[in-house]
Parts: structure tokens; sequence; C-alpha cells
């Protein structure tokens, strides 16, 4: 088998991981206001956990460049937004959704397809260091993944996606990893100073989708005692994760 071929292989099974992110909704059939509300939380403290990881990582391949590639993603969602917002909200389709839940869903599946950039130029970076030190890159990204699934489906699912459909997105948003992992497994040295700005756009986005769109939204319905306390636990474990992982 092509070396190519192989690292495409590994890289597809961290993206086919996410998916397993829908799994936990099978078990709630019922969508209130609250329900929506703590899936935003949970999805916030996530997403906020998973950007602290990523800047951390990205800071030790240069920080300079991270804080760059943060800016960098800030002003894209922006972008994003204002584009966004020009169309009329019976326009704006997506599923059985439509207006300000179809925004936000496209919103959050732009985020999550950014940051997999990131993620598939390290899976393809990490061959250079051999098989062993990329199978266990690899595993690590896959695992990672399935929370990151987890935040995608908590946006999605409230507003209608089925679970076939969350799951189905959730592994879309992170195709960009195999289609990356090969280039940047065949020109290592050219993909690896561009990393920490991968990285660090990767958080931007992250971070402002979730100061901007979920928490706000999550404080509107929900407890603000209940909202903090969840997002916060995410964090906090998000964070574990990624540090004993």
């Amino acid at each position: 088998m092509s070396d190519w071929l192989v690292v495409f292989l590994y890289a597809l099974a961290t993206a086919v991981a996410t998916g397993l992110g829908a799994l936990p909704f099978l078990f709630f059939s019922e969508v209130s206001d609250r329900f929506v509300a703590y899936a935003n939380a949970i999805a916030a403290g996530l997403m906020l956990g998973a950007s602290f990881g990523l800047v951390a990582e990205g800071t030790a391949h240069g920080r300079l460049e991270t804080l760059g590639g943060v800016l960098i993603g800030v002003v894209f969602i922006l972008v994003t937004q204002r584009y966004l917002a020009d169309y009329d909200e019976e326009e704006l389709v997506f599923g059985a959704a439509q207006g300000e839940s179809a925004r936000k869903m496209f919103l959050m599946l732009i985020v999550m397809t950014v940051h997999s950039f990131s993620e598939g130029v390290a899976v393809g970076v990490s061959f250079g260091g051999g098989i062993e030190l990329a199978t266990v890159i690899t595993v690590a990204i896959a695992v990672h993944n399935i929370p990151e699934g987890v935040a995608i489906s908590a946006v999605m699912r409230p507003r209608g996606v089925s679970i076939a459909g969350c799951a189905g997105w959730s592994i879309v948003s992170s195709l960009p990893q195999p289609l990356m992992a090969v280039p940047a497994f065949l020109f290592v040295e050219a993909f690896r100073p561009g990393l920490p700005w991968g990285i660090g756009f990767a958080a931007g986005a992250m971070i402002f989708m979730v100061l901007g769109e979920l928490l706000p939204d999550a404080l509107e319905e929900g407890r603000r005692s209940e909202v903090a306390t969840l997002t916060t636990a995410t964090i906090v474990a998000m964070m574990l994760f990624q540090r004993f992982l």
C-alpha cells in the first residue's frame, strides 16, 4: 500500500470518529427551549476547552504566528456573519431549519470545518516522525474529535436535524483532515511553518463563535447559574481530556 494512501486512511478514520459525537443524542426525544440552552452551553464549553488547548499547542510552534492566526480567525467569522446577514431569513435554509437557526448551524459547521484543516496538517506532519508517532497522533485526534462531534450535534439536534444528519454533518466537518493530511505528508517542511497560523485561526474562530453566538443564546433561554455551571464543567472536562490524552 502506498505511503500516501496509508496517511489518507489514518486521517479518514479521525474524520469518521467525529460522527460518534451524535450518539448521546439518541437518548433525548424531546427538545425544549431550555434543552437548546443547555446544549449550547455544553457546545460552548467543549469549544472553549478545545480552543485553549489549540492556543497552547500553537504557541509552542510560534507565539506571534498563533496570535496572528487568532485575529484572522475572528475577522473570518465577522465577514461570514456579515455575508449571511445579507440573506433574508426566508432564503436561508438548512435542512428543516431556516432563518436564525439555519444561520447558527451554518456558522457552527464553518467554524468546525476550519478547525479540521489544522488537525489534518498535524496528522500529515506527524508521519514525518515515523509510523509509531503518527499512530499516537492519529488516535489522539480521533478521540479528540468525538466531543467535537458532540458540540456540533448539540447545536444541530435541538434545531430539528436527525441523529443520522448530525453524525453525517459532523463527519463532513472533519473531511478536511484526510484532504490536508496527504499534501502535508508529501510536503512536510513546506506545511510546518503554517501550522501555528492554522491552529490560531481555528482557535480564534471557535472562541468568537462561542462568545458571540452560543453563550448569548444559552443565557437567553436558560438559568444563568446552570448555564455557567455546564459551560465551566465542560471546559474543564475538555482540557483534562486533552491533557491526559
